[in-house]
């Protein structure tokens, strides 16, 4: 197993992206611990967890409040001692022209996009420098590489997550810590299908829309993202760090 005896902390681990890394992680040997703001997600995916034989540990957490960050780096530690991965997984997306964007949506998302991978990767660091050892994934985005109009905040916070991710890649390459970063295409998470796609006027031909931007014909799936997350915590991948990943159906290529 690829990780095992090492512990993972993922936030946003109670659907989506998130779910499907924790319980791959989870069969590859490492001790998982997912947070997030809604308990009774969180508890079906440990639940899941238990069915196949796997364990999950769980902490109600929101990334964009310093304290929930706090407590939840705490939690993992006090339980296993050590945090070998962060995957900065939670995220929020709400369409907008820039102009039509109120600022409480602006200040919502960039708080738990970008200051929710700030105050998580702030706190488990200095037990990564401890141990001399670490891997960060931060999920940014095929739009935080490239604009995307009508998405003004969450491309700019996926921008910020980007750039971050390099600044942090470069801070600690000499200490045994590698930060990369995902950048997602169209995938068939609840954020898309039910928070994006739910709410635009013509649901098909957005999903028309969204399809035409993916060369391989269709969208992404949760678990597909997740075997590259595995890939970039592999200790076997030791050489990679500041890098962004595109996992786009070929988006990002044209």
């Amino acid at each position: 197993m690829k990780l095992a005896n090492k512990t993972a902390l993922i936030t946003g681990g109670g659907t989506g992206i998130g779910k499907e890394t924790a319980l791959l992680f989870a069969r590859e040997g490492a001790n998982v611990i997912i947070t997030g703001r809604r308990e009774a997600k969180l508890k079906e995916t440990q639940q899941e967890a238990q069915k196949k034989g796997l364990k999950i540990d769980y902490i109600v957490s929101d990334v964009s409040n310093e304290g929930d960050c706090k407590a939840s780096v705490d939690f993992a530690i006090g339980k296993y001692g050590r945090i070998d991965i962060l995957f900065n997984n939670a995220g929020i997306l709400f369409p907008g022209l820039t102009h039509e964007t109120d600022t409480e949506t602006w200040e919502k998302i960039f708080d738990t996009n970008v200051k929710g991978t700030y105050f998580m990767s702030k706190y488990v660091i200095p037990h990564m420098l401890r141990q001399g050892k670490g891997s960060i994934v931060n999920n940014s985005s095929v739009g935080g590489l490239n604009g995307f109009p009508g998405l003004a905040a969450y491309t700019a916070s996926k921008g910020a997550v980007t750039l971050l991710t390099k600044t942090m890649a470069l801070e600690y390459a000499d200490k045994g810590i590698k930060v990369n970063a995902i950048c997602p295409g169209t995938i068939e998470t609840p954020m898309v299908v039910d928070e994006f796609l739910g709410k635009v006027e013509d649901r098909a031909a957005a999903e028309n829309f969204l399809l035409s931007l993916h060369p391989i014909g269709r969208f992404g799936k949760p678990e597909e993202v997740a075997h590259t997350v595995l890939f970039l915590c592999d200790d076997n991948v030791g050489f990679m760090t500041g890098n962004m990943i595109s996992i786009d159906g070929g988006w990002n290529a044209k």
